[in-house]
């Protein structure tokens, strides 16, 4: 049975509180919003005290072209998933050359050949390494890259797979779309990287944490507006729809529950939630939906509290919590739950 051997975080230098943020975007929103101070409220209702960026607030201040962006996605991604990547084996007790097979995801930045490429010649991986590039899964590729790390060592039991989920969301603010649905995301979105090891059950020294039990892929008919990128001269133009968390409470609670049923399981049989922290009203649809006590999405709130929404990324850091505090102990059972562009969700199902 697949495991999670180790799991390690990155984040880049510039960490800035949230009230410096929302007083940038005054300036920058005020010209759009005329009673603007009423819609800057979305900075203090989003729950977050800072976030951090790939650049200094100050990059943000004039216009940038994609290439710019795109240019500073690569460079800084690319740096972070190194470091994820060393401490992740470090925590591991393993080496580069120890890895079969890399799997990136990402959706904030684009490069041929992929970021991958450049981590496995700065690590020193072997030459046959495998590498998966995985790109337009938003805030679900992190647990939709889990799922294809564990079909791949379970087929392969004596393999590993070190899955990187880099994101720097900050990178694709439009600074010539004045709309409010810009204004919200610039409340929320932030930049991180994770770094994730997966090993077969018969890679050596396989000893250690989560067993992955099961995943599960959604994609809910016709929904394909909901959330997502619209491709623009500029860059990527963020798409998300404010029934977000209607549509969790309306269907999340079936979707876990078929999942789990799969497994001889039931959403009482859960005994730790790791939710991606897509807001702090999507966290209140999962409470609502999944009947879950509000101390129970601690990790998720500090999370969102402590670095905001960092996409693909951030579920990791969600776990990283988890593991530091010793759950799921042995015998529990913990599920991962993201939702991304489709409008789809990933599931995972764990136990410690």
């Amino acid at each position: 049975m697949p495991r999670i051997r180790s799991v390690a975080t990155a984040l880049p230098p510039y960490t800035l509180p949230q009230e410096q943020i929302r007083d940038l975007a005054r300036a920058h929103f005020a010209p759009a919003f005329p009673d603007i101070d009423r819609y800057l409220t979305v900075f203090r209702h989003a729950q977050i005290d800072s976030r951090a960026f790939a650049a200094p607030l100050e990059w943000f201040a004039i216009p940038r072209s994609f290439k710019e962006c795109n240019d500073l996605f690569i460079e800084v991604a690319t740096g972070l998933g190194e470091q994820a990547a060393r401490a992740a084996l470090a925590a591991a007790g393993l080496e580069p050359g120890d890895v079969d097979h890399l799997i990136w995801v990402s959706t904030t930045g684009m490069a041929a050949p992929s970021p991958d490429a450049t981590l496995i010649n700065r690590l020193g991986m072997g030459r046959h390494t495998r590498r998966t590039p995985v790109w337009g899964l938003g805030c679900a590729g992190g647990v939709a890259g889990l799922a294809r790390a564990t079909e791949y060592t379970r087929a392969f039991p004596d393999q590993r797979v070190l899955l990187i989920s880099a994101e720097l969301c900050s990178v694709t603010f439009q600074w010539n779309d004045q709309s409010k649905r810009n204004l919200i995301a610039s409340s929320l979105f932030a930049d991180g990287v994770a770094a994730v090891l997966v090993e077969g059950d018969q890679a050596a020294g396989a000893d250690t944490s989560l067993s992955i039990l099961g995943t599960q892929s959604t994609l809910w008919p016709d929904t394909t507006e909901i959330m997502g990128w619209d491709m623009v001269d500029t860059g990527m133009q963020v798409v998300f729809s404010s029934r977000i968390p209607q549509i969790v409470q309306t269907l999340m609670r079936d979707n876990v529950a078929e999942f789990l049923a799969g497994h001889n399981l039931t959403i009482d049989d859960i005994d730790h939630w790791i939710l991606h922290p897509g807001g702090a009203k999507v966290i209140s649809a999962y409470e609502g939906a999944l009947a879950i006590d509000r101390e129970r999405l601690d990790h998720t709130r500090e999370v969102l509290r402590q670095h905001g929404n960092m996409s693909s990324a951030t579920v990791f850091f969600v776990l990283e919590e988890f593991l530091k505090a010793g759950t799921p102990a042995p015998g529990e059972f913990g599920v991962l739950a993201v939702l991304g562009p489709g409008f789809s969700c990933e599931l995972a199902l764990v136990r410690g």
